[in-house]
């Protein structure tokens, strides 16, 4: 018993080191970007910094559930695409309310994760190949549904509003929070609850750490596993909201690469690519050290190739940092 309250306390400090660690790194990247251009700091880079962590930060949030158990999916960008050009397709094309556009991008988003779960789950095919072809399916449906042309919201005022409205604004005078700031923030609170506090997230754990003794248990894991995967799809379906709202717009050649960086930011904020641990606050952090380093390169002017190689490396690094991480517990 002792040994195992003393692995329990030292899991404890790894996972509070690892957010310290995160978040020092945050700091650190924000004031080299800040000394290296007067233009970091300024009002509407902060704010572009905020409304693009909220896409990537909402992908991220979702695929830490995924990736909690072990998994991985590759396909949250091209899905986060997927639904917001079924939304679009519902509002302007089919002239259906906005939110009936929004229910059927979220229920698009959930169907791909339940896809991709069920497949995983019940013809045992490994995450990585079963999302891989979905990532191809919906990267295809998009365009073809799309007919290849973005879908504009030009008649549907009240879209543009959900990311870039301000409910706060109209509370509080002058306090021009966007939307999309405030439902990231509200939907990493709610995956943390879910994450700490329901069975979903007590078996998505179970899962990660140990997934035969999971099954031998009693648990369903196939029923979870699924369930698991929907909620991630789910997430992707509130990115492509947001990220439609604010493009005033469903891209349907955008959101291959967004996966790399969701993933990046879940592993850097510490959640492990071998399952069983993780955190949504970790996530956040990482959500918003990917955001900053993708926009102080911008900033600065570097080429757009070189912003991908130092992603990569990044992404690298982040990887490595996890193996580090679990050789040493």
């Amino acid at each position: 018993m002792g040994n195992k309250g003393a692995n329990g306390k030292s899991l404890l400090r790894s996972d509070a080191t690892q957010k310290l660690m995160a978040f020092g790194t945050l700091i650190v990247l924000v004031i080299v970007f800040s000394l290296a251009s007067p233009n970091f700091l300024k009002f509407n880079n902060i704010v572009s910094i905020i409304l693009s962590t909220a896409v990537n930060g909402v992908l991220a949030v979702g695929v830490t559930f995924v990736i909690v158990t072990g998994g991985i999916d590759l396909s949250i960008g091209t899905t986060m695409t997927f639904a917001s050009v079924i939304g679009g397709v519902l509002i302007s094309f089919w002239k259906l309310p906005v939110i009936v556009g929004v229910l059927g991008a979220l229920a698009a988003g959930a169907l791909v994760g339940l896809i991709s779960g069920t497949i995983i789950a019940k013809l045992k095919m490994p995450p990585f190949i079963a999302t891989l072809g979905m990532m191809m399916v919906t990267k295809g449906l998009s365009l073809v549904i799309s007919g290849t042309k973005p879908i504009y919201f030009n008649e549907a005022k009240a879209y543009g509003k959900i990311a870039m409205g301000s409910v706060l604004g109209q509370i509080i005078p002058g306090f021009n929070i966007p939307n999309a700031v405030i439902i990231f923030l509200l939907m990493s609170v709610a995956a943390s609850l879910i994450l700490t506090k329901t069975s979903l997230g007590r078996y998505d754990f179970a899962l990660g750490s140990n997934e035969e003794a999971t099954r031998l248990s009693g648990i369903n894991v196939d029923k979870w596993k699924m369930a698991i995967y929907a909620l991630s799809g789910l997430f992707c379906g509130i990115a492509g909201i947001l990220m439609s709202s604010r493009l005033n717009s469903a891209q349907p050649a955008l959101g291959q690469g967004y996966e790399l960086e969701a993933i990046a930011a879940v592993v850097i904020g510490g959640t492990s690519l071998n399952g069983g641990e993780g955190t949504i606050l970790g996530t956040v952090i990482g959500a918003f050290i990917m955001s900053v380093l993708t926009n102080g390169l911008r900033i600065l002017s570097v080429k757009q190739e070189w912003q991908t190689v130092v992603i990569g490396i990044v992404v690298i690094f982040a990887v490595y940092a996890d193996l580090l991480r679990r050789r040493n517990k």
